[in-house]
């Protein structure tokens, strides 16, 4: 796997611009939101939330034998632009601790709404596990 980052570009903080990966098996992980394996909501804040989403990423992940430094591209969705980014530094801490200092590509998206309330947020992935 290769971070992509163009010559003369600024490199981006805590995400990817692309990243190239030789093929291998690839696992795509639906929208995970921040509810336990019990699919209840522990927490109605982002932050919480968050957490619990990312953990429940890697979880589904490892099912298949993948591990967070075979994410390639994560989509957030997310309800609260303001919360978001007043959360910004306690997210990144999360994302430090769940996942370690690997970053994909990512986008952040901010929607009207979730279909499971009361979700702040929600992520998909994309992974390649090495042959």
């Amino acid at each position: 796997m290769r971070t992509l980052l163009p010559e003369g570009w600024a490199p981006p903080i805590g995400y990817a611009n692309g990243i190239e990966v030789e093929a291998g098996r690839i696992v795509f992980l639906a929208g995970q939101v921040g509810w336990n394996a019990q699919q209840r909501f522990e927490s109605d804040r982002l932050v919480p939330q968050f957490e619990q989403a990312l953990k429940n990423i890697v979880d589904v992940l490892a099912q298949a034998g993948g591990k967070p430094e075979h994410l390639c591209r994560i989509t957030a969705f997310c309800l609260d632009r303001d919360a978001y980014l007043a959360a910004r530094r306690e997210l990144g801490a999360i994302w430090r601790r769940v996942i370690g200092a690997h970053y994909p590509a990512m986008s952040m998206i901010f929607v009207a709404d979730l279909l499971d309330h009361p979700a702040k947020i929600e992520l998909e992935a994309t992974a390649v596990l090495p042959r």
